[in-house]
């Protein structure tokens, strides 16, 4: 990868960008402001969701910038209140609405389980994949996969599906690399994309932060998102002014060694969010 242009490709073929920007919280003044702003330095890949609140900002932002849609990557995801077959269309009809588009890119299920005490999340998840294959099958998205799932949560689908999951995004940041999950993943064709890519700064005291940021003359959010496109996760980072936008672009001027690679992937747990698909959120 040699700019945030260069795409790895998803199992049936869809080319998908390198480095993606994440709109979560990007619109707390309820504006399109700081999308327009990630349009104007650069970004073409989105990651947005129901969730968020952010996608009629998002679709306002590319409407304005009068860049044709075709040349942007939008990502959205099925909320936990909306799983479910027809619960599933229906959201997606909004999320469409909301973006001004009349189809996505990708489209996750944001969650495996509507809360840790779910008992038949199995045949939820199976309800809602089928309302995904549909979708892709009608051509309204390119690609479908999932957010947050775990293997066990995977193979739940992999044996009762007809469409094989094409990407899964998870939190991932050095300190906390989910690394069975992320195996699991590539060995069974899944792209890995990464949330909360720099671990909201958890990390950035790290004694090993300090010492590798000096070395390769980088900021920490730098050396967090180039440690994952050198294991092959696509970071989401979100940022609010023009110069981080940029500084989070500039990653393919230097290269993390492979000794410096795996004392990162085995730093101390360090920078979790607190959010588990299996387990009540620690706070």
């Amino acid at each position: 990868m040699k700019s945030i242009y260069d795409c790895y490709t998803l199992s049936n073929d869809v080319q998908i960008p390198c480095l993606g920007y994440g709109t979560y919280k990007a619109a707390a003044d309820e504006s399109a402001a700081v999308i327009c702003l990630a349009i104007e330095a650069g970004y073409r890949y989105f990651d947005t969701a129901s969730f968020y609140g952010t996608e009629k900002y998002l679709g306002e932002a590319i409407q304005e910038s009068g860049i044709s849609r075709e040349e942007f990557f939008i990502t959205s995801k099925v909320w936990k209140t909306e799983m479910g077959y027809e619960e599933t269309k229906a959201a997606f009809a909004r999320t469409v609405e909301n973006l001004g588009t009349d189809y996505l890119d990708l489209y996750l299920i944001h969650w495996p389980l509507p809360t840790p005490d779910y008992k038949d999340w199995k045949t939820l998840d199976i309800e809602t994949w089928r309302a995904m294959e549909e979708l892709y099958k009608e051509g309204k998205v390119r690609a479908i996969g999932l957010s947050n799932f775990l293997p066990h949560h995977i193979e739940n689908l992999l044996e009762n599906c007809e469409i094989a999951p094409m990407a899964d995004q998870l939190e991932y940041h050095p300190g906390y690399t989910q690394e069975a999950a992320v195996q699991y993943c590539k060995e069974h064709d899944i792209c890995v994309q990464g949330w909360s890519p720099i671990g909201r700064g958890r990390m950035f005291g790290d004694k090993l932060f300090l010492e590798l940021t000096e070395k390769y003359q980088v900021s920490p959010a730098q050396l967090c998102l180039k440690f994952a496109i050198q294991n092959g996760v696509i970071p989401l980072p979100k940022s609010s002014t023009m110069e981080r936008m940029k500084q989070n672009q500039d990653l393919f001027g230097f290269e993390i060694s492979k000794e410096d690679m795996f004392r990162l992937r085995t730093m101390p747990q360090a920078g979790w969010s607190g959010e588990h698909p299996d387990r009540e959120r620690v706070y």
